[in-house]
């Protein structure tokens, strides 16, 4: 009976810890801003630099190993999405109401290109440039200091990506 006992014990203990999940590496996030009185918000997945300050981008860089490259998806996991409930300019895109998926030209590190494409649903890297709405060049900075996750924000008529010593942004207004 002591033997039962002990065994149902450890098995308990074990299932306990495997229901104990690890945070996700790329976790979701998402960021949420109104242009014009619409509503805009980006959702993507947030990867951390992890001690490659230096080693992501550039043309031997992390992300350059992309099937893709140089085109980037900008987040991590599923498709970075931009959704918004009216019609938008991003940059100098005309964007109706909908769901669009964002990638980044990074070809050159300190150009990018904002790319709006049309399809979703997919996995981040399925890019497929005919369903590309439109391209806009970005504002590019460097962040006061290293970011180590991945972070978008709409705020202040535009929309910003910060990531490692990387920042760039890109206006939005109603249209």
């Amino acid at each position: 009976m002591k033997r039962l006992l002990v065994c149902t014990g450890l098995l308990a203990a074990s299932l306990f810890a495997v229901a104990q999940q690890k945070p996700a590496a790329s976790p979701a996030e998402k960021a949420t801003g109104t242009v014009g009185g619409h509503t805009v918000t980006i959702d993507y997945s947030a990867p951390s630099v992890k001690g490659r300050e230096g080693q992501l981008f550039g043309k031997d860089g992390r992300i350059s190993k992309d099937p893709h490259y140089p085109i980037w998806r900008a987040g991590a996991n599923a498709a970075t999405t931009l959704t918004t409930d009216g019609a938008i300019k991003v940059g100098d895109i005309n964007v109706p109401a909908s769901k669009y998926t964002l990638f980044v030209d990074i070809s050159d590190p300190d150009n990018w290109t904002l790319v709006v494409n049309k399809k979703t649903g997919e996995w981040g890297l399925a890019y497929d440039a005919s369903q590309d709405l439109g391209k806009t060049k970005m504002d590019m900075s460097k962040p006061s200091s290293m970011v180590e996750k991945l972070k978008y924000t709409i705020a202040d008529g535009k929309l910003t990506l910060a990531w490692e010593n990387h920042q760039a942004s890109v206006p939005l207004s109603a249209q």
